[in-house]
Order: structure tokens, then sequence, then C-alpha cells
């Protein structure tokens, strides 16, 4: 749909927003990353949803349909890649950010079976939030 937005000097175009925003998990055991996600991703004009564990999510995703997971894969109990094959196993559409402090971490065989790519990889911290944006609208447009 094409939206407009009332400036000072008149109406300008601000191009086409789905009629509903896009629904993103955040999954994160770290409160103050979890939390600041979530507030960045809520002023992108996103609806957010948010997980401190793996099984937390996957209660979540047989609940509610969502477009797309950031997913820690340090988390307790069940291990980040082990919640992107059982959401995919629950949700074959969605898509994934893969959120990681580890700089060694290594997109394993099975994920990439499932299409996920080294870019969908973003290291702790992440300085440029931009580059988050930009990944979350390259991946749900696609």
């Amino acid at each position: 749909m094409l939206k407009f937005e009332q400036t000072r000097t008149g109406t300008k175009e601000i191009g086409n927003v789905p009629e509903k925003p896009y629904r993103i998990l955040v999954v994160e055991d770290e409160e103050m990353i979890l939390r600041g996600i979530e507030a960045f991703l809520q002023d992108e004009g996103f609806e957010v949803r948010i997980a401190t564990s793996g099984e937390e999510s996957l209660d979540i995703l047989n609940q509610e349909k969502m477009d797309l997971l950031i997913v820690d894969m340090r988390l307790p109990n069940i291990d980040g890649d082990m919640v992107i094959l059982e959401a995919l196993r629950l949700d074959p559409s969605l898509k994934f950010i893969i959120h990681t402090g580890s700089s060694q971490y290594q997109l394993p065989p099975e994920l990439r079976e499932r299409g996920l790519k080294d870019t969908q990889v973003l290291i702790k911290p992440i300085h440029d939030m931009n580059l988050l944006t930009n990944l979350i609208n390259d991946l749900l447009k696609n």
C-alpha cells in the first residue's frame, strides 16, 4: 500500500508500506541486548515479540505467526541452531538472522542446507543498526 506523510511543506510519498507491520521474534537471553533490539525495531515500525529462551520462542511460534526471527546462538537448554531447525519445521516460510557474540561462529551444514547464508549472521554488538534494518528488509522482501 502506498503511504504518504504530512510535512511542513506539504505531503510526501514515503513508499510502499505493508498493510500490517512485519512480525519479528527476538530470541535473546541477555536482557539489555534484548530490550535494545526490541525498542529499535518497534521504532522502525515492526511488530516485535521477545523470548529469553529457545523453549519460550517455540511456544510463541506454536501460537503466533511470525515473519522473521533474530536468534542468539548461546541460549539456555536449546541452542539457537536447534531453535532455527524447529522453527523451520513449524513454518518453512520463516526468515532468520543469527545474532551471536562469537566471532568464530560458522553456519552448520544443516542450516546452510535450509537456505541460511553467512550474510544472515551478525556479530554482537551491532554498531550500525541500519545493517540490521537493511538485512531484515532484504530478507522479507524476497
